[in-house]
């Protein structure tokens, strides 16, 4: 199948440019309107090895995802997803292109335990909040609204070596929620996990933005079955964007592509 001749409806116009009218300027140089919390132009990303040659990672990706909504990045492992995702985050700096992401924003890896440093719930949730100029008061205001925004308000001094893998993982979304910050990027969170921590997390990222318009999430996956959950989502193959659109436009192409597959293989 030629994936480039595939046409379906989805949010932007073509994969390099977005169908938003254009009304802020970030400090990079990319021109973003105020609907959007994230968008990356004509992106590429190379390492050196050890010849000395270029190796591609990414090749001429663009996305443009609007404030408020939930949306998933898919593909098969080894595509770019998670290299696309840390240069949204700052991460990594792209070989070519220019990238706009609302601030503040914020990174949560794959494995909780990298992220959850705080013996108690309540004081992990609150160690970002340090670097803030907050009474005691305004700290707690926040821990305890992050914690309701992910469901776990009940657990806020319970010991974290006592949490579940999805429970660790709702309290480093807490913990950013806490921050404030404009855009969670979430590099596959649900791989460690059971069915029912998966399900958890996936609807505690979904209930925070219901709760505030202000928050955007791009969520790293290679579960198709999360997408149900997701307001768009983005397809890459070989370090490319090969499609933007809605879940349903997603899930057609992907079943498609498989249905394909299989008659080539049962021919």
């Amino acid at each position: 199948m030629n994936i480039g001749a595939v046409t379906l409806p989805s949010i932007c116009s073509h994969t390099s440019h977005c169908a938003f009218p254009v009304r802020a300027t970030a400090s990079n140089g990319v021109t973003s309107p105020p609907n959007l919390a994230i968008e990356g132009k004509n992106l590429s990303y190379a390492i050196t090895a050890r010849n000395g040659k270029l190796v591609p990672i990414l090749n001429d990706c663009s996305l443009c995802i609007p404030s408020g909504q939930l949306w998933m990045l898919l593909g098969p492992n080894g595509c770019g997803k998670s290299t696309l995702l840390k240069i949204l985050a700052g991460l990594l700096n792209p070989t070519h292109g220019a990238v706009y992401v609302k601030r503040p924003r914020s990174f949560v890896f794959q494995n909780p335990d990298h992220q959850v440093v705080m013996p108690t719930v309540e004081g992990d949730v609150a160690f970002g909040l340090g670097k803030f100029n907050l009474t005691q008061n305004e700290v707690r205001s926040r821990v305890a609204k992050a914690l309701h925004a992910v469901g776990m308000s009940d657990y806020l001094q319970r010991p974290v070596q006592t949490l579940s893998g999805g429970q660790k993982q709702r309290v480093a979304i807490a913990g950013a929620l806490a921050e404030s910050c404009k855009v969670l990027l979430l590099d596959e969170l649900t791989t460690f996990l059971d069915e029912s921590d998966q399900i958890g997390v996936i609807k505690a990222v979904k209930n925070s933005l219901d709760g505030s318009e202000e928050v955007t999430a791009l969520w790293v996956t290679h579960r198709l079955e999360e997408l149900e959950y997701a307001d768009g989502a983005i397809y890459m193959e070989n370090g490319k964007v090969v499609m933007h659109g809605t879940p349903s436009n997603i899930m057609g192409f992907l079943k498609e592509r498989i249905s394909s597959y299989t008659n080539r293989i049962n021919s």
